[in-house]
Parts: C-alpha cells; sequence; structure tokens
C-alpha cells in the first residue's frame, strides 16, 4: 500500500512538473554609463533556449539604467509581481550591493554579473542567495600583479572608480601589490559619468610610476587611458576585465594599443590550446553571438554563464520541487552552491558553501591591446 501511495505521489509531481514554467528576471544596465556592458548581457539572453531540462522558461528584461535606486525597484518588482524563481544581474558591482538585502529578503536565488567579490562576502549571511559568475577582482588582481612583477615593475599607479568596484579593486590590488614587491605610488578615483579626469591624471604622472591600473568598466574606463596618453605617459597602461568589449577599443581607439588587461579566456578562445575544454564552449557561444549581434564582449559572456549554470542546476531542483513555489527556489539556490566542473565560456564553476563563485586561475588569462584588437599577453 505505501509504495502504491509513493508512486502515485511521485507520478503526481511529474505531471505537474511537465506543467511548470521557470521565470528567469533580469535587471540589465542597458542605459546610462554601463550599457556598453548591459546591452551585450540583454543580446546573450536572446541566444538562450526556451527550454531548460524539457521545462518551459520565461525570461523578465528590465533596464535599471545602471543606477542602484532603479535595480532595487526591478528587483522588487520582478520577486513580488513577477513572481520569478531567480534573478540575473545586475551588470554593475554598486547595483548589485543595493540588491543583496532584496534578494535575501524575498528567498530568490540571485546570479550577479558584477565583478566584486564582496557581492558574495561569506561575512555577509545575506548573501547565502547570491552567486557570481563573474570573476573576483582578487583573482584579476593577482593576475595584474604576477604579469607586472615579471616584467620588472616595482612601483604602479591606480585610479579607479569611486565606487564599489573601484574600491574593490583597490583593497585587492593593494595585497597583490604588496605580494608582488610592488609599491602603490598614488590612489586616485573618477566617476563613471566623468568627462575629464586631467586633474587625477596630473597627480598620478607627477608621481611617474612605472605602470598605472585603470579600473572602470566599459567606456568610461577609456577617458582616464586617453588623457594618459595625450599627456604622453610612456609608463605601462593596465586596465581590468571590466573592458573587454568592442566599445571600449573604439572608444580608446590607437590609444589603447599596448596595453595590458586580465579577462576571460573567451576574449580569444581561438588562442587556446584544443585541449582546453573552455576552448569547445566559448567557440559555440561566440560563433552563435557573433552571427546575430556582431563581435564578442566578456559581459555578454558572463550573462551566457548565468545560463550555462541555470542549465545544470534547474534540474537539480526540479527533482525535488515545482518551478513557481518557494520550495523551488530553495531548491535551486542549493543546486546552484553544489556546482561541481561546469565548464563555462569564462572557466570552470566549481561552487560551495563558502565560494559563490567557484572560478580558479583557469578562468583569466592575461591579453594586451595590439592593432585594436585583443591578444594573448607577452610580458
Amino acid at each position: 500500500m505505501v509504495r502504491i501511495l509513493c508512486a502515485a505521489v511521485a507520478a503526481t509531481f511529474a505531471v505537474t512538473a511537465a506543467n511548470a514554467q521557470v521565470k528567469i528576471g533580469l535587471t540589465l544596465s542597458l542605459t546610462g554609463p554601463a550599457a556598453s556592458l548591459g546591452i551585450p548581457e540583454k543580446n546573450s539572453v536572446d541566444l538562450m533556449p526556451k527550454k531548460i531540462g524539457g521545462v518551459d522558461v520565461t525570461y523578465i528584461i528590465l533596464d535599471d539604467a545602471s543606477d542602484t535606486t532603479k535595480a532595487v525597484t526591478n528587483t522588487k518588482k520582478l520577486i513580488t509581481e513577477d513572481k520569478v524563481d531567480v534573478i540575473i544581474g545586475s551588470t554593475t558591482t554598486p547595483n548589485e550591493m543595493a540588491m543583496i538585502d532584496v534578494v535575501a529578503d524575498g528567498e530568490t536565488p540571485n546570479i550577479s554579473l558584477g565583478g566584486s567579490a564582496r557581492i558574495v562576502a561569506t561575512a555577509n549571511p545575506k548573501t547565502r542567495w547570491v552567486f557570481k559568475v563573474s570573476q573576483h577582482d582578487s583573482l584579476m588582481a593577482d593576475a595584474v600583479a604576477v604579469h607586472a612583477k615579471a616584467a620588472g615593475i616595482t612601483s604602479m599607479g591606480f585610479i579607479g572608480y569611486n565606487d564599489a568596484y573601484g574600491e574593490g579593486w583597490l583593497v585587492e590590488m593593494k595585497r597583490s601589490a604588496t605580494t608582488a614587491g610592488i609599491k602603490m605610488d598614488t590612489i586616485e578615483r573618477f566617476n563613471r559619468t566623468d568627462a575629464s579626469t586631467t586633474g587625477q591624471v596630473l597627480k598620478l604622472m607627477a608621481a611617474n610610476p612605472q605602470a598605472i591600473l585603470i579600473v572602470g568598466s566599459g567606456t568610461p574606463a577609456a577617458t582616464p587611458h586617453k588623457e594618459l596618453v595625450a599627456r604622453g605617459y610612456k609608463g605601462r597602461i593596465y586596465q581590468t576585465h571590466g573592458v573587454g568589449n568592442s566599445d571600449f577599443l573604439r572608444v580608446v581607439g590607437k590609444d589603447g594599443n599596448g596595453a595590458f588587461l586580465p579577462a576571460g579566456p573567451m576574449l580569444a578562445y581561438e588562442q587556446l590550446p584544443d585541449s582546453n575544454p573552455i576552448k569547445k564552449v566559448a567557440k559555440e557561444y561566440i560563433t552563435q553571438y557573433e552571427a546575430k549581434f556582431g563581435p564578442r564582449t566578456t559581459f555578454g559572456g558572463h550573462a551566457w554563464d548565468s545560463y550555462i549554470v541555470l542549465n545544470k542546476a534547474i534540474p537539480e531542483a526540479m527533482k525535488t520541487a515545482k518551478p513557481g513555489t518557494k520550495e523551488f527556489r530553495l531548491a535551486l539556490r542549493n543546486a546552484l552552491e553544489n556546482t561541481k566542473e561546469v565548464v563555462g565560456v569564462h572557466g570552470v564553476f566549481n561552487m560551495s558553501a563558502l565560494d559563490h563563485n567557484g572560478l580558479d586561475n583557469r578562468g583569466r588569462t592575461m591579453f594586451m591591446i595590439k592593432n585594436g584588437a585583443w591578444a594573448l599577453a607577452t610580458k
């Protein structure tokens, strides 16, 4: 009798699950200073399948206009009105930091596309609901320090966003630089909307460091870069993975040639050895993307990696709960936390209760800008 009852329950759940629909909400920066990041993220969503694990998927995309208040408003709407099962976004670190309390209170898993490790810091219990598919600033800062040390750099200046992304990078770069024996000479900051950084650049050049790290994202990061070149700076310029798109290359123009940056291996996957498992996954995604939308970007790749980890986690969550329920959101959170050896376009994800990012050194490669394009870095 018990066996018959269990079979009946299982059959009922199977029928219910078959008729279920997963709702994925996204808040992306489609306008404002971070639009050159958010637009390729949206483009990547357009390539995502409408079924995952045999279940229909609906994508609800909202524009947060690169604004923290709007990102919070969007998050609340997606949870309370649209009743999504998971939220992807936002595009930037400040927006995501503002969203953490909302997704935690709504007990809705969130896959962030922002850069800072603070987004998933375990010291904050509310990050239990937050995951992240972009590389930590700590991972990338280490790559910059190692590369600079190998080139004999002993002094480095810093100019970064005056927000959570810039401050997170500053903390990690100071740590990495100290380990590498590099002195951080001068620290300057700028805003995403600044039309000029002349004052900050003059202070940096007065200190005359051997290298300068610019911490920005998208086209705004070109402002201090072009100013440094125009003022005749002869040292080495580093950027972060926040500039991994064609819009930055267009705006920075020939002034970008010779600059270095750490980024996900997808940026120049053709140059990876065939033995690298990321090469195949990146090729499949980029072939689709470039056929429809044009040049690849690291940001579109982050959005695609959010799909890759969900493609693994959703079927797992479906084994125990029905989409649209509190139980499913919890099951999906648990499945994401147990992501193991999932190959994305930016690296291989191995998440745990203590690591809601899961990327290791396979998620970073040093690049340089050569003739207006990305190339594997030389020393």
